[in-house]
């Protein structure tokens, strides 16, 4: 019986690393070698966005309490955390069927032999008491198959780990994104509510003249309309102020203290530069390129597991303890027991199921494959699509600021003219238009360039 033990646990210590799970390689990158937007903008001394933290990226503190705010409350990101400790504990469970599991049992057994089945023709009883330790029907996993299960079930649980770091990394993107358009609404109310107050003064100006019979009707009704289509806009702005709240709120996953609400864009802090690399570098990292990797890793395990299927399985029950007709003589001397019973369990016939088991593991990874190589493609399109604008934001904003200059320098041209009864006031009113509209395209374009640099930090896959 030793020697039986001893042959049986060298033998599975001997084919620990036994799988016929096929050997993994990482599927070549079907992108380009570099980003061709890339050049246009790097420079050497960016640092690459996967090296660099959130809390490193933005600037701002309020924008840095408000991220941590949501880190701490967002359901979704909530969500998939509790999934990725679900997910562990499915690992350990699988993780445990490689290792024998021991256990203790008592039975006891008391039973009446009736008269016509003894010997004396009286009634007889009969006692049986044992305790025994052992173990239940461990599988020696020769030809790898829980092995391949196990190896399966890691890949499940690191690819719901990177999941749930490309979820804090959504989260660290939304916060920011939805910060950044409260901040523009709150700018262009501002700005709308400012244009209001100029445009109420001048109104009122102009009904003056009117009343002393120098200015015409006309120009009084049409100051009167700019004012109430500023108005409009003040409410429009008031409203949009008062949703980007609630949606920065449910992002957050909690109400956002007034003090870190922002009031301008430009009170927002910058944010640093930080430079794509090579594709090979940066997309082989993102937590959802991980992710997607993993189920690939987990779908060629699986192969290993429906190989092994083909081959018998081999299972041991073992026990000793200790066995008596009564209950105080059970640890007694001469009262040891033991028991060992291996089982080979071997396919013969199984009407092709074997076969295609496999065949849908290898159809699975093959999936697994397009999916990975898919998700590469778009990974790709989305930096070269973030870099590509960003080589324009700059030439963008500069030439906005310029426009807005020049705009209201025609702006109180106009109004000098008019003051000087040199034109109508048409074209003060077509002027403070064309002036505003600047201004609000130029928050636009400041928003847009702004939620660039989020977009490229996430779509780099900014460390986390």
């Amino acid at each position: 019986m030793k020697h039986t033990w001893i042959t049986l646990a060298g033998a599975a210590i001997a084919l620990t690393g036994c799988t016929l799970m096929p050997k993994y390689e990482r599927p070549s990158m079907p992108v380009a070698d570099a980003f061709p937007a890339a050049t246009k903008v790097e420079t050497p001394a960016e640092p690459s966005a996967t090296d660099t933290d959130w809390t490193e990226f933005f600037t701002d503190e309020k924008v840095k309490s408000v991220i941590t705010l949501a880190l701490q409350n967002n359901r979704d990101l909530r969500v998939a955390t509790l999934n990725v400790e679900k997910v562990a504990a499915y690992y350990r469970i699988q993780r445990s069927e490689l290792y024998p599991s021991v256990g203790v049992g008592a039975f006891g057994e008391k039973y009446r032999i009736p008269e016509k089945r003894t010997e004396s023709g009286r009634a007889e009883y009969s006692e049986t008491y044992s305790v025994n330790i052992g173990t239940t029907a461990w599988e020696l996993d020769f030809f790898g198959r829980i092995r391949s299960l196990n190896s399966a079930a890691l890949a499940r649980y690191q690819a719901t780990e990177e999941a749930g770091r490309a979820a804090q990394l959504t989260i660290v993107a939304a916060v920011a994104g939805s910060y950044l358009q409260l901040a523009a609404d709150e700018e262009n109310l501002t700005l709308a509510r400012a244009t209001l107050d100029a445009q109420l003064r001048s109104a009122d100006l102009i009904r003056k003249s009117h009343d002393a019979g120098i200015s015409t009707g006309l120009d009084l009704h049409q100051a009167q309309a700019q004012a109430e289509a500023s108005r409009a806009n003040v409410a429009r702005f008031s409203g949009a102020v008062a949703v980007d709240r609630n949606m920065l709120d449910l992002v957050v996953g909690t109400p956002v203290p007034a003090e870190l609400l922002p009031d301008a864009l430009d009170t927002v802090g910058a944010m640093r530069e930080v430079t794509a690399g090579l594709p090979s570098d940066v997309l082989l990292n993102r937590p959802d390129i991980l992710a997607t990797e993993q189920q690939l890793v987990a779908a060629n395990a699986n192969i290993g597991a429906a190989r092994a299927a083909f081959f018998p399985r081999i299972t041991l029950t073992a026990s000793t303890g200790t066995m008596d007709s009564s209950l105080s003589g059970l640890f007694d001397s001469g009262t040891r027991t033991w028991s060992f019973v291996p089982q080979i369990v071997a396919p013969l016939f199984a009407s092709g199921s074997l076969r295609s088991n496999l065949k849908a593991s290898q159809l699975d990874r093959d999936i697994a494959v397009a999916e990975y190589e898919k998700a590469i493609q778009v990974a790709f399109s989305e930096v070269n699509n973030a870099l590509a604008l960003r080589a324009t934001f700059t030439e963008q904003e500069d030439a906005q600021r310029a426009l807005v200059e020049e705009l209201v320098t025609a702006q109180r041209l106009a109004e000098a003219r008019y003051r000087a009864g040199l034109d109508g006031y048409l074209g003060v009113l077509v002027a403070e238009r064309a002036a505003y509209d600047a201004r609000r395209t130029l928050v636009g374009v400041k928003l847009a360039r702004q939620a660039n640099r989020v977009e490229l930090y996430k779509v780099l896959g900014g460390g986390v």
